[in-house]
């Protein structure tokens, strides 16, 4: 089961364990992880799951594709490293795997 350390923009970590298929934003809620609001539940329909990725993790957990891209318009904040936690799927891979939330959402 992959790991995911979210650190809230207080500085607050939380690592959860999440089944390999499932999205980041989906362990997220799963776990009552504060910070990732996720208001489409996931459809790449909003910015309201923006994380940054740890840089260490941002080749990994590779690129955002476009509909993603356009998706991010919409975020607050955006940086190099931003992603929408609805399109990062889990692997054993990415068991380690830490993202930043912002202090805002969308």
């Amino acid at each position: 089961m992959p790991r995911i350390t979210y650190i809230d923009a207080a500085g607050t970590e939380r690592t959860v364990e999440a089944q390999a298929g499932a999205t980041v934003m989906e362990a997220a809620i799963r776990n009552g992880v504060p910070g990732i609001d996720a208001e489409c539940g996931g459809a790449c329909a909003c910015a309201t799951c923006h994380v940054y990725v740890d840089e260490a993790w941002v080749a990994r957990v590779g690129e955002p594709g476009p509909m993603e891209e356009d998706m991010l318009d919409f975020a607050s904040e955006v940086k190099p490293n931003s992603r929408l936690s609805c399109q990062i799927k889990l692997s054993d891979a990415l068991d380690g795997l830490i993202v930043r939330t912002p202090a805002h959402q969308g």
